[in-house]
């Protein structure tokens, strides 16, 4: 299954950049970033059958373990692809976030979206060593 964030705004030369970079290099599962623009701009489309996450507030705060057992779900399943949506400062919209399979939250603080997608990546990579059985995760 294709692990796929899709965020809004650039994210440049930064650490935050690095931390995302570190993260997705480590990934055993296939994984892409695809940046869009803070407003407009188009998804590339999606492997069908396909998973939408939407980063937000308002979602739920998941355990690493948690996620980790979803991804594993949809997978078994038979989904091609997962996307993790990061919005813009303003989020997302109605439409969008009714469009969703999961709100998630990383709790109820307000986090830019170069950190978001560095904890995101982090996320991953924790989720899919679970899975493989990897000693990264301890859970405890």
């Amino acid at each position: 299954m294709l692990l796929h964030i899709i965020a809004r705004g650039k994210i440049g030369r930064s650490p935050e950049a690095e931390l995302v970079e570190r993260y997705m290099k480590r990934l055993q599962w296939p994984s892409k970033i695809s940046e869009l623009p803070d407003r407009g701009g188009t998804p590339p489309p999606a492997l069908s059958p396909t998973v939408t996450v939407l980063l937000d507030e308002r979602g739920k705060a998941l355990a690493s373990s948690d996620l980790a057992e979803r991804l594993g779900r949809w997978r078994d399943e038979g989904r091609r692809e997962c996307r993790f949506l990061i919005g813009a400062a303003d989020g997302h919209s109605d439409e969008v976030r009714a469009g969703a399979d999961l709100l998630l939250s990383f709790g109820p603080a307000t986090w830019p979206h170069m950190m978001a997608r560095a904890m995101l990546a982090e996320q991953l990579y924790r989720a899919t060593s679970w899975l493989a059985g990897h000693p990264y995760h301890r859970q405890g």
